[in-house]
């Protein structure tokens, strides 16, 4: 194992490596810049709406029962009319407290809260309920003045307690800079849509500087992250510097400067050439895009320097990444790799997996055009560009069909009724879930064959080990082990390479056809061979080189009545049918568990077919 951890270290990247170091070793010996930083409590007033900015009547109707209420982790409704300021420290899920805010941000732990998972004290310290209560002002004050004059004044005095409870640098809720940046950027767009980024309060001034004062320091270790840390924290420092320059901050130039070049190096790096993210995850994918998508829309708004050609290849290169994703009448998409239940700029009334206003946003900001005439029933998705102050397109854009992401390893096949998703080995950067050639299936917006998700970061076992396990994914697990092992809580090892990938499926071919194989840390070989047709989805899984079994799985859709009989499985209208080059030892139905919102989970049923002899296996799942 040792040696597994140093290869696996090694490829993460030297300069990462040393960036990480340098900055654990320079918090603890006291010289690190974090240390130094103070700043004063500002004052409120912070938000006022200086601009009666009419919504467009289309974005009025499309939102006319704006709830006044947050959906915390997109599920968890949080009403905003609660008669009470928010305890920042109480966890809004199971109440559990921590204590205020006397320590350090950097002396306290991100895994013994006494809480558990320490993302449940952050979720309302995201500000969500700034941008919910920024709407509501806006809405209410043509026909409901006082409506509005009390959720201004509700919004300033939650703001004041924030800041009076969690001083400058102290508390378990500055203890990331990524959150620290979302707070900028939602602070930033509740500005703007009050009309007030051109004549800020002193206050809001000084709250955007010293959340910047925070997240400047710990930059170079977001950057070693190669994810969405980097991004995000980018994003602030650009936005929230040309911000402060424009309102004579002196600092504020330079963070401008700082946020530019790491936003613009984030995406050359993190994004492939075709659009695949660094983390290999749909939800991280749609944060930093959305990330991305508000740092062009603040540079539109003060008519900056566009940024490199680069930024805008890879951006529109990641928004068809996730178009291709996306279920156009719903909005879904596969549940696939690290998911923790972030949503920024929730500014329209769609659920947390309806990833279609973000694709809204991004084309229009990116290609100046609008994938709407794809979409079923999306009216409402279109009004976060009213909100953001972007005029609506006309200008259809073409979505992907069946397209082979190679930077990432993914796959999208699409037939007349269905549509898969596969997702294969060919590593970049570090993996998060032992998911190799899981396989998402979807037919006429029904996710039939889905991933588990992630649950909680942490949390009691065995859910800690089971949703970034083999056993949570529509794959094959060998010997009772996972694909990758665990090095740590966000570091798997022993990443193997991919053989063998063929993809042939042009749109005009009756079958869609993927393959690719691999052979894990200990020797066991699978090899997946899968066809798409119009009323069925065939894979051939060949295994060898394991010592005892070989045990796939099929999560299957808790919405139907599965029955398991003679080989197969089905509820009358969909079929699983199984057989082998060798025996099947069983073929059982069992309970397993999916995370479709963060912090929630619900049984799922789950097929597992067991072999105990090398061969091949053969699935066949037939709709109607």
């Amino acid at each position: 194992m040792n040696l597994v951890k140093l290869k696996t270290l090694g490829k993460l990247g030297l300069a990462n490596l040393i960036r990480v170091a340098w900055y654990r070793a320079s918090v603890r010996a006291g010289v690190n810049p974090v240390h130094k930083i103070t700043a004063e409590i500002p004052q409120p007033p912070f938000l006022n709406l200086l601009s009666k900015v009419k919504v467009e009547a289309m974005s009025l109707e499309a939102n006319t029962a704006i709830d006044a209420s947050i959906k915390l982790f997109g599920n968890l409704t949080y009403p905003l009319n609660r008669g009470e300021i928010p305890n920042w420290f109480e966890s809004p899920f199971t109440h559990e407290k921590v204590s205020g805010s006397d320590t350090n941000w950097w002396q306290i732990s991100d895994f013994d809260t006494g809480v558990g998972d320490i993302k449940q004290l952050w979720e309302l310290s995201r500000f969500d309920w700034v941008l919910r209560l920024a709407q509501l002002i806006l809405f209410h004050a043509g026909n409901d003045p006082k409506r509005s004059a009390a959720y201004e004044h509700q919004l300033n005095q939650w703001l004041a307690d924030w800041i009076e409870k969690n001083p400058p640098y102290k508390g378990v809720n500055w203890k990331c800079g990524q959150e620290a940046s979302i707070r900028v950027m939602h602070l930033i767009c509740a500005a703007k849509i009050l009309g007030s980024l051109a004549k800020p309060t002193d206050g809001f001034v000084q709250v955007i500087a010293l959340h910047l004062q925070r997240i400047a320091p710990t930059m170079s270790y977001a950057v070693a992250q190669d994810n969405n840390h980097g991004t995000s924290e980018a994003a602030a420092l650009f936005v929230g510097g040309e911000f402060l320059s424009t309102h004579n901050d002196p600092d504020g130039a330079k963070w401008a400067t700082k946020g530019r070049k790491w936003l613009e190096n984030r995406a050359k790096r993190l994004i492939g050439a075709d659009g695949s993210f660094s983390q290999y995850s749909v939800n991280y994918h749609r944060m930093m895009l959305d990330t991305l998508s508000f740092s062009e829309t603040f540079r539109q708004w003060f008519s900056l320097e566009p940024f490199s050609h680069a930024f805008y290849e890879r951006a529109r290169a990641a928004t068809n990444w996730l178009a291709a994703m996306t279920d156009p009448k719903s909005g879904d998409v596969p549940n696939l790799g690290a998911n923790d239940g972030a949503r920024l700029f929730p500014l329209t009334e769609t659920d947390y997996r309806d990833y279609r206003p973000s694709l809204i946003w991004a084309y229009k900001v990116f290609s100046d055009s609008s994938p709407l005439n794809n979409f079923a029933n999306a009216n409402e998705c279109t009004a976060i560009l009213t909100w953001l102050g972007l005029e609506q397109v006309h200008n259809s854009a073409a979505l992907p069909t069946n397209i082979h992401f190679k930077d990432g390893g993914f796959v999208v096949l699409n037939s007349a009724t269905a549509r898969l998703v596969v997702n294969y080995p060919r590593f970049k950067f570090r993996p998060s879930q032992n998911d190799l050639l899981h396989i998402d299936l979807w037919v006429k917006s029904e996710n039939l064959l889905r991933d588990a998700g992630s649950y909680s970061y942490n949390c009691e076992e065995p859910w800690q080990s089971y949703f970034p396990s083999t056993a949570a994914h529509n794959t094959i697990r060998f010997d009772g082990r996972d694909q990758m092992p665990r090095i740590s809580r966000f570091l798997l090892g022993a990443w193997p390479k991919a053989k063998d990938v063929v993809f042939r499926a042009s749109d005009d071919s009756e079958t869609k056809r993927f393959t690719c194989g691999f052979k894990d840390y200990c020797g066991a070989v699978h090899y997946r061979a899968i066809d798409l047709q119009t009323d069925r989805l065939i894979i051939t899984d060949t295994v060898s080189g394991f010592t005892n079994k070989a045990v796939a799985r099929f999560r299957l859709t808790s919405e139907r009545k599965w029955q398991v009989f003679d080989g197969q499985v089905s509820d009358g209208k969909h079929t699983l049918k199984f057989h082998a080059s060798s025996v099947i030892e069983s073929i059982r139905l069992v309970d397993g568990w999916e995370s479709r919102y963060y912090f929630q989970k619900s049984k799922i049923p789950v097929v597992e077919v067991t072999l105990t002899d090398p061969g091949s296996l053969t699935m066949e799942y037939q709709w109607a």
